[in-house]
């Protein structure tokens, strides 16, 4: 069974790369595709890049072309309700917020689908939070440095609705009219809704990882290149890689 894991940004998938045995790099639609096996799983890693359609595209690629049997995007987003800077949220759950084609159809519905609202696997869900949960207290001592000098305490795992939009969120006003009017929204980002309704459409399984590098407002985080290269690359690897260690090779 072979496994993607897909991530915006360089940062964000370094570590699991740098994983991989024997790897092997392919191009395909201006995207680098990396094939190995990862834990005794046969994955392949993906760049998505930023925004919806470019999630998109790269889901559709890994399911067409690669063969992905199950999906799992993982990466930063900004926080919203009750949730701090270095928590981690597995999403349950995706909305485009900034999709309107009312008054044909209402507010956040997909037109021609009958749903706003993109499930995520519950199963992978389950697994992927089990494995969040432990990894947060498996790294708790080795990134306790990085979250001291970024003032980060305790993360904790949330579970619910995450958001998408082809809007980077990073004003106070922004944010706060969001949580108003998504008040069970737990963060917001620019790729997982694609990506749910390209899973949606295609019968594959998929889930959302994200680790909250700020709280989408106007003091979004100082460092977010550190934030990247030392917490959320490292903290999504150790999530993953938990979870492919306690997954049956299939």
């Amino acid at each position: 069974m072979r496994l993607a894991l897909v991530a915006a940004l360089t940062q964000e998938l370094r570590a699991l790369i740098a994983a991989l045995d024997a790897p092997q790099l392919e191009h395909h639609a201006g995207r680098e595709f990396v094939v190995g096996r990862l834990e005794g799983h046969e994955v392949v890693l993906a760049l998505s890049r930023i925004g919806k359609v470019a999630a998109a595209t790269t889901a559709t690629l890994l399911i067409e072309r690669y063969g992905a049997e199950a999906l799992v995007f993982t990466g930063v987003a900004g926080g919203l309700g009750p949730v701090a800077v270095g928590d981690v949220v597995v999403a349950r759950e995706l909305l485009q917020h900034d999709l309107d084609a009312s008054p044909l159809f209402p507010r956040h519905e997909v037109p021609l689908t009958g749903r706003a609202r993109f499930p995520t696997d519950a199963e992978l869900g389950d697994e992927i939070a089990r494995a969040a949960r432990d990894a947060l207290e498996a790294e708790r001592i080795g990134l306790a440095a990085s979250f001291a000098a970024l003032g980060i305490e305790a993360p904790k795992l949330h579970e619910g609705l995450v958001v998408s939009g082809d809007r980077f969120v990073a004003t106070a006003t922004e944010s706060a009219a969001l949580h108003a009017e998504l008040p069970d929204a737990l963060a917001v980002e620019m790729e997982g809704a694609a990506v749910a309704q390209v899973c949606h459409d295609c019968d594959v399984p998929f889930a959302v990882l994200r680790c909250i590098s700020d709280r989408a407002d106007d003091a979004a985080h100082r460092d977010f290149p550190r934030f990247l290269d030392e917490i959320a690359g490292p903290l999504a690897a150790a999530v993953l890689r938990t979870w492919l260690k306690r997954r049956a090779v299939g």
